[in-house]
């Protein structure tokens, strides 16, 4: 009788457990992408001028932060940084830029050098989908 307790309750945590590691994630459309339509991939932009930065969205609709409905979610925008964990809530620094509004485009500033940009969706929550819908990460230069 114990050993069918203790293997009702160790298979009871594996479900919880299996629950926990997907919890707070948003099911996304497979063939889901997003993209920057502008600038380009190797562009070069002038210094001391803000320049505009289009979010493309494919397969997928925008919705506002705290909007939970099917197949929606906000754009992130990553500066100069790589992915950040996909099972956690996108952080929200100067290198990692939330767009809660449903905005699909913004004006950036950025010092001269070269700069990674790269888009990230995520839920109502600021979590990314699953699965993960962003963008190739593009490499741009301030001169």
């Amino acid at each position: 009788m114990n050993k069918v307790f203790a293997a009702a309750a160790l298979a009871a945590s594996l479900i919880a457990g299996a629950g926990l590691a997907t919890a707070g994630t948003t099911p996304a459309p497979p063939n889901a992408y997003a993209y920057i339509g502008y600038p380009n991939d190797g562009q070069v932009v002038p210094a001391g001028k803000p320049f505009k930065v289009w979010f493309g969205l494919r397969y997928m609709g925008v919705a506002p932060r705290g909007v939970k409905y099917p197949n929606t979610g906000h754009h992130h925008l990553l500066i100069d940084t790589d992915l950040p964990p996909m099972d956690q809530e996108i952080p929200s620094d100067r290198n990692h830029l939330h767009y809660g509004a449903g905005e699909t485009e913004t004006t950036l500033e950025l010092p001269p050098g070269k700069h990674t940009l790269q888009l990230l969706m995520g839920d109502d929550k600021h979590i990314p989908h699953n699965p993960p819908v962003y963008s190739k990460k593009i490499t741009i230069t301030v001169k």
